[in-house]
Protein backbone atom coordinates (compact mmCIF):
# COMPACT_ATOMS: atom_id res chain seq x y z
CA UNK A 1 0.00 0.00 0.00
CA UNK A 2 1.36 3.40 -0.84
CA UNK A 3 1.08 6.42 1.42
CA UNK A 4 -1.25 8.03 -1.13
CA UNK A 5 -4.81 7.53 0.11
CA UNK A 6 -3.76 6.08 3.45
CA UNK A 7 -5.68 7.69 6.24
CA UNK A 8 -4.35 5.65 9.15
CA UNK A 9 -1.07 3.94 10.03
CA UNK A 10 0.02 2.35 13.29
CA UNK A 11 3.16 0.41 14.27
CA UNK A 12 3.92 -1.91 17.15
CA UNK A 13 6.91 -4.05 18.02
CA UNK A 14 6.31 -7.45 19.61
CA UNK A 15 8.73 -10.11 20.79
CA UNK A 16 9.06 -13.46 19.05
CA UNK A 17 7.07 -15.59 21.46
CA UNK A 18 3.61 -17.10 21.46
CA UNK A 19 2.33 -14.89 24.30
CA UNK A 20 2.83 -11.80 22.10
CA UNK A 21 0.54 -13.13 19.34
CA UNK A 22 -2.56 -12.28 21.36
CA UNK A 23 -1.28 -8.76 22.05
CA UNK A 24 -0.62 -8.29 18.33
CA UNK A 25 -4.14 -9.46 17.46
CA UNK A 26 -5.70 -7.15 20.04
CA UNK A 27 -3.66 -4.19 18.75
CA UNK A 28 -4.69 -4.90 15.17
CA UNK A 29 -8.36 -5.42 16.05
CA UNK A 30 -8.59 -2.22 18.10
CA UNK A 31 -7.11 0.01 15.41
CA UNK A 32 -8.84 -1.73 12.51
CA UNK A 33 -12.23 -1.39 14.22
CA UNK A 34 -11.62 2.27 15.05
CA UNK A 35 -10.82 2.98 11.41
CA UNK A 36 -13.71 1.22 9.73
CA UNK A 37 -12.37 -2.17 8.71
CA UNK A 38 -15.40 -4.49 8.46
CA UNK A 39 -15.45 -7.39 10.93
CA UNK A 40 -15.18 -10.08 8.26
CA UNK A 41 -12.12 -8.40 6.73
CA UNK A 42 -10.60 -7.94 10.17
CA UNK A 43 -11.04 -11.68 10.75
CA UNK A 44 -9.14 -12.40 7.54
CA UNK A 45 -6.32 -10.04 8.56
CA UNK A 46 -6.14 -11.61 12.01
CA UNK A 47 -5.88 -15.13 10.63
CA UNK A 48 -3.06 -14.03 8.30
CA UNK A 49 -1.33 -12.16 11.14
CA UNK A 50 -1.45 -15.20 13.41
CA UNK A 51 -0.06 -17.48 10.70
CA UNK A 52 2.71 -15.03 9.77
CA UNK A 53 3.74 -14.59 13.41
CA UNK A 54 3.73 -18.35 14.00
CA UNK A 55 6.03 -18.80 10.99
CA UNK A 56 8.44 -16.06 12.12
CA UNK A 57 8.57 -17.42 15.67
CA UNK A 58 9.06 -21.05 14.60
CA UNK A 59 11.27 -20.63 11.55
CA UNK A 60 12.89 -17.21 11.21
CA UNK A 61 13.89 -16.94 14.86
CA UNK A 62 13.82 -20.65 15.78
CA UNK A 63 12.57 -20.01 19.30
CA UNK A 64 14.71 -16.96 20.15
CA UNK A 65 12.14 -15.09 22.20
CA UNK A 66 13.96 -11.77 22.52
CA UNK A 67 13.96 -11.00 18.81
CA UNK A 68 11.73 -8.14 17.60
CA UNK A 69 8.92 -8.39 15.10
CA UNK A 70 7.63 -5.04 13.82
CA UNK A 71 4.00 -4.84 12.72
CA UNK A 72 2.45 -2.06 10.69
CA UNK A 73 -1.27 -1.66 10.07
CA UNK A 74 -2.41 0.65 7.29
CA UNK A 75 -6.04 1.44 6.58
CA UNK A 76 -6.82 3.27 3.37
CA UNK A 77 -9.84 5.38 2.53
CA UNK A 78 -10.00 3.33 -0.68
CA UNK A 79 -11.51 0.38 1.27
CA UNK A 80 -8.43 -1.67 1.93
CA UNK A 81 -6.24 -2.54 4.89
CA UNK A 82 -2.77 -4.06 5.03
CA UNK A 83 -0.55 -5.54 7.69
CA UNK A 84 3.23 -5.66 7.23
CA UNK A 85 5.26 -8.09 9.33
CA UNK A 86 8.98 -7.25 9.52
CA UNK A 87 11.57 -9.62 10.98
CA UNK A 88 15.35 -9.96 10.98
CA UNK A 89 15.44 -13.67 10.18
CA UNK A 90 17.00 -15.30 7.13
CA UNK A 91 15.55 -14.24 3.79
CA UNK A 92 12.32 -16.09 3.04
CA UNK A 93 9.85 -14.95 0.41
CA UNK A 94 6.60 -16.29 1.81
CA UNK A 95 4.68 -14.59 -0.98
CA UNK A 96 6.16 -16.77 -3.72
CA UNK A 97 7.48 -19.83 -1.86
CA UNK A 98 6.10 -23.08 -3.27
CA UNK A 99 3.18 -24.52 -1.37
CA UNK A 100 3.58 -28.01 0.08
CA UNK A 101 1.84 -30.80 -1.80
CA UNK A 102 -1.55 -31.74 -0.44
CA UNK A 103 -1.57 -35.19 1.17
CA UNK A 104 -3.56 -37.83 -0.68
CA UNK A 105 -4.75 -39.51 2.52
CA UNK A 106 -5.12 -38.61 6.17
CA UNK A 107 -2.29 -41.02 6.95
CA UNK A 108 0.00 -38.97 4.67
CA UNK A 109 -0.88 -35.69 6.38
CA UNK A 110 1.74 -34.07 8.60
CA UNK A 111 1.13 -31.26 11.10
CA UNK A 112 1.95 -27.74 9.96
CA UNK A 113 2.78 -26.45 6.52
CA UNK A 114 -0.58 -24.80 5.97
CA UNK A 115 0.41 -21.27 7.01
CA UNK A 116 1.53 -20.21 3.53
CA UNK A 117 -1.63 -21.54 1.94
CA UNK A 118 -3.83 -19.87 4.54
CA UNK A 119 -2.16 -16.46 4.18
CA UNK A 120 -2.47 -16.61 0.40
CA UNK A 121 -6.07 -17.85 0.58
CA UNK A 122 -7.38 -15.39 3.16
CA UNK A 123 -5.72 -12.23 1.87
CA UNK A 124 -6.46 -10.43 -1.39
CA UNK A 125 -2.78 -10.02 -2.14
CA UNK A 126 0.57 -10.78 -0.58
CA UNK A 127 3.87 -9.02 -1.21
CA UNK A 128 7.40 -9.65 0.03
CA UNK A 129 10.60 -7.68 -0.05
CA UNK A 130 13.99 -7.96 1.59
CA UNK A 131 15.33 -4.59 2.66
CA UNK A 132 18.25 -3.70 4.93
CA UNK A 133 18.63 -7.34 6.00
CA UNK A 134 14.98 -7.65 7.01
CA UNK A 135 12.00 -9.57 5.65
CA UNK A 136 8.86 -7.52 5.00
CA UNK A 137 5.72 -9.51 4.35
CA UNK A 138 2.58 -7.50 3.56
CA UNK A 139 -0.89 -8.99 3.23
CA UNK A 140 -3.87 -6.91 2.21
CA UNK A 141 -7.67 -7.17 2.19
CA UNK A 142 -10.20 -5.14 0.21
CA UNK A 143 -13.89 -4.52 0.74
CA UNK A 144 -16.73 -2.47 -0.64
Amino acid sequence: MTALGTHFRSDICVQANASEVRRASEWMAQHATEHGVPADQMGRLDLCLNEALANVIAHAYSGSENKPIRLTLEVCDCAQAAVTVTDEGPAFDMASAPLPERPQTLADAEPGGLGLMMIRSFSDDVAYRRIDGKNELTFRVHWG
